[in-house]
């Protein structure tokens, strides 16, 4: 597995980049590829954050975990990827068999909110939108960690969200022209 590490608020020693290697080294197993794994070491406050993503044929593995010491962060993060690789173990495998795993809302009081306290866009991210079926899009999105996924949806050659509903089931929005 090839490294990407970088340290925001946070010098990346050697004994760092070798722990980070040596721990997410063990993940190697689960990988016919080499994917490159992007780490980000942040310190903020007192908090110490890993994040990890691992891009796998147009999939995406990510880990993201917090705690006040920087190693201990590490291996938290190690085994909730272990713990993703092996839940969606059988379902990666049968998506990429050939390879391994891979407006703002009006106010409801009715008061006028001013310039200052309106709701900004504070992030925009862009991402390349891949054709899959729906139950690869929830497989994505639970891989991602995120509550939404928007996706190019297959069979309807449209643009789609899929989320995850408060019940734990899962919910589709396709759009109507």
């Amino acid at each position: 597995m090839k490294f990407q590490i970088r340290g925001k608020n946070i010098p990346v020693t050697n004994s760092l980049k070798e722990y980070v290697e040596k721990r997410l080294g063990k993940l190697d197993k689960y990988f016919e590829n080499n994917p490159e794994a992007i780490v980000t070491l942040v310190i903020e406050k007192e908090q110490h954050r890993v994040e990890v993503t691992i891009p796998i044929n147009g999939l995406i593995l990510r880990g993201e975990e917090e705690s006040i010491d920087m190693y201990s962060s590490i291996d938290l993060v190690v085994e909730k990827l272990e713990k993703q690789i092996n839940k969606y173990k059988t379902r990666l495998s049968k998506k990429v068999k050939a390879v391994s795993i891979k407006d703002i809302a009006p106010d409801p009081c009715g008061e006028k909110i001013s310039e200052d306290e309106a709701p900004k866009v504070l992030r925009t991210k862009r991402f390349a939108i891949k054709p899959m079926p729906v139950d690869e899009a929830i497989l994505q999105m639970n891989l991602l960690g995120h509550s939404f996924f928007v996706f190019s949806n297959a069979e309807t050659e449209e643009v789609n969200v899929v989320y995850k509903r408060k019940d734990g089931n899962y919910g589709l929005i396709e759009p109507e022209f």
